[in-house]
């Protein structure tokens, strides 16, 4: 069967909200990971990120990985575009499928970043078949300077976190290095293994925690590092597992959470689904929303166990990931940690939000001195700013984080003033 072809009718088939239809051209393995339900979720908050699909494009096809072939499919609509990206082999079987952002224009630095103050380098992290690449951002000049690690959101991420134009942890590493802020950032280990997050055993932890730490140490080896001010700067997910990652490795000076969430994963994941399809009931479906509700119901039942079939829950997680995610309290792990933190939290966030996430970190930390909370009415998610209740739409345009943001955990991670502010909550 022609793979392009098959790729054509898969993505009609999206389109029409065949999803049983798409399942049946699954392999082996990619039923064991994605469901027909996974599938109508993903579509439909990825349909209320462009308006709905108003054209497909042509089908591209190039040589995949043993023998298969790579077939990526443009779709348009009002608010940009998609890349539905499958791998088919001969007999018209998918062993892959994603959707990717379809970058309109390439990546700009931006206006804060000064690149002739500092230099870059290619690292690897972690050893063996789970090494991961990164990169290691020094900055120029004389002096020991302070170090941060990046960690990216849930998902399998590269380590710029990128998003069709915009990059926004190299944002942040570009500004801070710029600031004189060393800055470690490196690629998901699901980024380069896809499902091993729907392997059995495999937690929050064992994605994030072994290569963070690699990437504390790295940064305590350089000479021009501060081994004392070495800091985790995590992002959503990130922000989430950040106090694990001080709790591995007690050099970590602090932590900055950027958007940190603190809820229950699944009830977050039906809260947003509830919240994209009220702001865009024509491109997410009533049946998305009905089976985010049988993952809620799920991973809340006492049948929920390492063997749960990582096709029955949210994101193709197994049940291991979701075991470790339900007993997860974030809030409960920084406060047994005594280190400092700066929490930093955009007011038209809807994925992370001040009523839900930012309360309770302001709750469980209210009597800590070493904690500074920052507020920024007018960001989204990913620290842009903007206007008006933000949507999936508004992470489409090229755009950079807050330029405050960057001042802000600069200046905290500086040794004049950083660990010696008191307790305070701002707002920008």
């Amino acid at each position: 069967m022609d793979p392009a072809e098959v790729a054509a009718t898969v993505v009609a088939m999206a389109n029409d909200g065949r999803f049983a239809e798409v399942e049946r051209l699954f392999a082996t393995r990619l039923r064991a990971v994605v469901s027909a339900e996974t599938l109508r979720v993903d579509w439909a908050a990825e349909m209320s990120r462009i308006g709905g699909i108003t054209a497909i494009g042509r089908p591209a096809t190039e040589p995949g990985h043993a023998g298969l072939v790579r077939v990526s499919v443009p779709v348009t609509g009002p608010s940009g575009g998609l890349l539905v990206v499958m791998s088919v082999d001969d007999d018209g079987q998918l062993h892959g499928l994603r959707i990717a952002a379809l970058a309109e224009t390439g990546w700009a630095p931006p206006p804060y970043a000064v690149p002739s103050r500092f230099t870059e380098q290619e690292i690897r992290l972690g050893a063996g078949a789970f090494a991961v690449p990164g990169t290691l951002t020094l900055p120029t000049g004389r002096g020991r300077r302070p170090g941060v690690v990046l960690l990216s959101g849930g998902g399998a991420f590269d380590r710029d976190e990128t998003s069709g134009a915009n990059k926004p942890l190299k944002d942040i590493a570009w500004g801070l290095a710029s600031r004189g802020v060393a800055v470690v950032r490196f690629d998901m280990v699901t980024m380069h293994h896809p499902g091993l997050a729907a392997e059995p055993g495999f937690t929050a932890t064992d994605e994030y925690v072994p290569h963070a730490v690699a990437a504390v140490r790295l940064l305590k080896e350089q000479s021009t590092v501060d081994p004392e001010r070495i800091f985790v700067v995590g992002h959503s997910m990130g922000g989430r597992v950040a106090p694990r990652v001080a709790a591995a490795e007690p050099s970590v000076a602090g932590l900055v959470l950027l958007a940190g969430d603190n809820q229950p994963m699944h009830h977050a994941a039906a809260r947003v689904a509830r919240y994209l399809a009220a702001v865009s009931p024509e491109d997410f479906e009533k049946d998305a929303l009905a089976s985010v509700d049988r993952w809620v119901a799920l991973v809340d039942s006492p049948e929920l166990s390492p063997e749960t079939p990582a096709a029955d829950l949210p994101f193709g997680w197994s049940g291991s990931y979701w075991l470790d995610l339900r007993a997860d309290d974030p809030v409960a792990r920084a406060v047994a940690l005594a280190k400092p933190m700066l929490i930093l939290q955009g007011g038209r966030d809807y994925q992370v939000t001040v009523a839900d996430d930012l309360a309770a970190w302001r709750a469980g930390l209210a009597d800590r001195r070493d904690v500074t909370i920052q507020l920024y009415d007018a960001d989204d998610h990913l620290f842009f700013p903007g206007t008006g209740p933000s949507t999936p739409a508004g992470y489409v345009p090229a755009q950079h984080v807050d330029r405050d943001v960057i001042a802000d955990i600069a200046e905290w991670v500086t040794p004049r003033t950083g660990l010696l502010r008191a307790m305070s909550f701002r707002r920008r």
